[in-house]
């Protein structure tokens, strides 16, 4: 099944030779700028958020890099890519699912964040976990001529299982998404869809998959239908990262901020609060907001841990020249002397 490709480097608006850190201040840029909750177009904004993350995802890992860059000189056309043969490296082959005839299908996922050709090249395309079938290659214990009729042992459908895109405002307050399931019958080409709401817990973590009972392959003979598992991975944010509940920033600090303390305004996922900062601030400090991480269970949060990056004035005017010389004179403070 083709899929179109996905060129990441023009998402993201960079040289195929870009560094790394020009890969993640671009990503940073452009995900703050079209953050749904912040953009006036959400609709518009949300596609294009979904882009980015999609991009940094394979061009920010240096392994999904690799395997992006190596795909083929064809990139330059933006063709279409075709499903590997099985073993090609660097790419997921979509397991097919068997019907309730014996058919054939393949699937594809709409609204779970990620594109066909990142689901095909990087993700969990549409498949089985365990690969528990107790049907053989052609579908059922006794092949064709059974699966039309002769063998009439209820048997349960299939499990099939994708990912789900999700940001972390989701996972602070849940949320629902409509999600749709694309069936494509291998042997005829016949597509049909299917549409279903999934409820997103608050806290889901990273990892953890969302179970929809019943909506996986349908069973045989009378047997139940199988489950959908989406595997939850957390789309980048520009501000933060996770660990475990808590989250992870950063904070830049004037010097004098630092050496004299102050209030400063942080970012949380709930908007700007009031941080004090205490005197004596070192670079490389982690300073700790309690409850301001991702909900944890039992109604606690995680804390937000914000590390400090102490920033000089890249110039000064005359004034501030003599104020700093004038500091200098006065101080007693050396940084090199031996303890």
């Amino acid at each position: 099944m083709p899929v179109q490709y996905k060129d990441y480097y023009q998402i993201l608006g960079v040289s195929r030779n870009a560094s790394v850190d020009d890969i993640k201040k671009s990503f940073r840029t452009l995900a703050r700028k079209y953050h749904p909750d912040v953009a006036k177009d959400k609709k518009t904004a949300e596609a294009k958020f979904k882009d980015i993350n999609e991009a940094y995802e394979v061009l920010g890992d240096p392994e999904n890099r690799k395997k992006y860059d190596q795909l083929g000189a064809d990139w330059k056309q933006g063709s279409q890519f075709r499903q590997p043969p099985p073993g090609r490296d660097g790419a997921f082959r979509q397991a097919p699912g068997r019907g309730a005839g014996g058919e054939e299908f393949d699937f594809e996922f709409e609204g779970t964040g990620f594109s066909d050709f990142f689901e095909q090249f990087f993700g969990g395309r549409a498949g089985r976990p365990g690969g528990s079938s107790p049907f053989g290659s052609r579908g059922f214990p006794g092949g064709a001529d059974q699966a039309r009729g002769q063998y009439t042992a209820a048997q349960r459908g299939e499990d099939i299982r994708g990912d789900i895109l999700i940001t972390l405002e989701e996972v602070l307050k849940g949320a629902m998404r409509a999600i749709t399931v694309r069936r494509t019958n291998a042997r005829t080409g016949q597509e049909e869809s299917q549409t279903y709401q999934v409820r997103i817990p608050a806290g889901v973590r990273a990892g953890q998959s969302i179970r929809l009972r019943g909506k996986g392959d349908a069973g045989f003979a009378g047997g139940s239908a199988g489950d959908m598992y989406l595997r939850v991975r957390y789309a980048q944010h520009p501000d933060f990262q996770t660990r475990g509940a808590d989250l992870v920033g950063s904070l830049e600090l004037a010097p004098w901020e630092a050496v004299l303390g102050a209030t400063v305004p942080v970012q949380t996922l709930e908007g700007k609060i009031s941080l004090k900062v205490p005197a004596g601030t070192q670079q490389g400090y982690q300073l700790r907001v309690r409850g301001k991480g991702l909900p944890a269970g039992n109604a606690a949060r995680g804390d937000l841990y914000v590390g400090v990056s102490i920033v000089v004035p890249p110039q000064c005017g005359e004034e501030e020249k003599r104020l700093w010389k004038q500091l200098a004179a006065k101080s007693t403070f050396n940084p090199r002397a031996e303890e």
